[in-house]
């Protein structure tokens, strides 16, 4: 997948350091650069690595918590008090690890996310070796890391000011939502976001229940009174945006907001679906987020949303041309990077883009036969199928073997936690 969303048949890419020097042929390469080594992806397929839109990582410690109720009975009676008496640090730190395995398993090689201690998921991120728009959560109640305005601020600025140009991780702010932060809190988080030129990340339109409240208090649609604010901007990753209309839809495209669909997590919880062949059209880039990866959706595997987000759109406008296979692919890659607003440094395979890239196996049954590669990732391919994975010029797992992360022991760990977690909330 080039600028040109082409196919090479046979080909190869040439990486220095961190990025891609050229791609083409594998006769073409192999005859202007000399290697010191050579990655045999012969038989398989080579692509661009996952963009993960939308995820809580940390959160994984918490997988199967407390499944199939609504998204609003979820965090207050389940979610909110867990993270009250379990997430410390260490906890976050021990999750973000556990995420990066499976991240990095199933292709992922850039991640945006919204959490608690976001400075400890900065570091196991770049510890991984994974790419990370990573947002510290702003909300106005006493949070896990910060209980007041002032401690959150102060946390806030040292994050922003400490990873300012790291290659891997964009430290960014994210305040939660308009139905747990207050104007001045939505305000305040942005302002501080454009003082460091950081991304701002939030959750927009998810619930019908959000958008009937901000109808009645507010007079307007979510994003209607986030634009009244002044938030939005072409800095803005809004994860939903399920209850979004033609106007809305507009107005996410005039300020250049990236959007992130989260097809699991809305079928989950029955948010709703949100309109992404109206959002494509309307011009917003719109990428693919697995949320979670608890109550919300157990896993991280952005091959199975790519499926999803096809067969959503197709039912809901009772259309099979209505979201196709290279559509959601595109989501899951440069479309993925538009949303991010970084589409000149990842998402396709181009001279002079970061050298993020996966390899995927297609040795396996239900690769076989394959008649168009599109198709065949969005609708037979899983995410159990990559097989290599390289972030920035760096593998970090290869034929299957990940190179960064000691995962028994991440593993371990989280057979502990459950048992902490499970104790705390008087379960069995």
């Amino acid at each position: 997948m080039d600028g040109q969303r082409s196919i090479q048949e046979d080909g190869a890419v040439a990486i220095k350091g961190d990025t891609i020097l050229a791609v083409g042929s594998r006769r073409e390469i192999e005859s202007n650069y000399a290697s010191e080594q050579t990655i045999d992806a012969h038989g398989n397929l080579v692509m661009p690595g996952f963009i993960n839109g939308h995820t809580h990582v940390p959160m994984t410690l918490f997988r199967g918590l407390h499944d199939d109720v609504t998204l609003d009975d979820w965090l207050r009676k389940y979610i909110f008090p867990a993270e009250a008496k379990n997430v410390t640090e260490e906890f976050v730190r021990w999750g973000t690890r556990l995420a990066a395995a499976e991240q990095i398993r199933f292709g992922v090689t850039t991640f945006a996310d919204m959490y608690y201690f976001e400075d400890a998921v900065a570091e196991e991120t770049k510890a991984a070796g994974m790419r990370g728009v990573l947002g510290e959560t702003w909300i106005d109640f006493p949070a896990p890391d910060n209980k007041n305005e002032a401690a959150m601020m102060s946390y806030t600025e040292a994050f922003l000011k400490k990873w300012q140009g790291d290659p891997l991780i964009h430290a960014s702010v994210a305040p939660h939502s308009i139905y747990t932060c207050s104007q001045k809190t939505l305000q305040d988080a942005s302002s501080l976001a454009r003082k460091y030129h950081a991304p701002i990340l939030i959750h927009v339109a998810e619930m019908k229940k959000e958008r009937d409240d901000s109808e009645k208090k507010n007079g307007m649609s979510p994003v209607q009174y986030l634009d009244k604010l002044g938030v939005l901007g072409p800095d803005v990753l809004a994860a939903h945006c399920i209850f979004v209309d033609a106007r809305d839809q507009k107005t996410l495209a005039d300020r250049r907001v990236g959007c992130v669909h989260n097809p699991s997590s809305n079928m989950m919880l029955a948010s709703g679906v949100s309109p992404v062949p109206d959002m494509r059209a309307a011009g917003v880039a719109v990428g693919l987020g697995t949320d979670g990866p608890a109550g919300s959706n157990n896993d991280l595997d952005l091959m199975e949303e790519m499926d999803l987000a096809a067969k959503l759109a197709k039912i809901t406008k009772m259309d099979p041309l209505a979201l196709n296979a290279k559509a959601v692919v595109e989501m899951a890659t440069i479309d993925g990077a538009k949303a991010l607003h970084m589409e000149k440094e990842i998402g396709s395979l181009e001279a002079g883009k970061k050298a993020d890239l996966i390899v995927i196996a297609l040795d396996t049954p239900n690769a076989d036969p394959m008649y168009e590669p599109y198709a065949q990732l969005a609708y037979a391919l899983k995410g159990s199928d990559v097989q290599t994975v390289i972030i920035g010029g760096k593998m970090v797992m290869r034929d299957r073997k990940l190179l960064t992360i000691d995962e028994p022991s991440v593993i371990a760990k989280a057979h502990e936690y459950k048992k902490r977690v499970a104790a705390s909330l008087g379960m069995q």
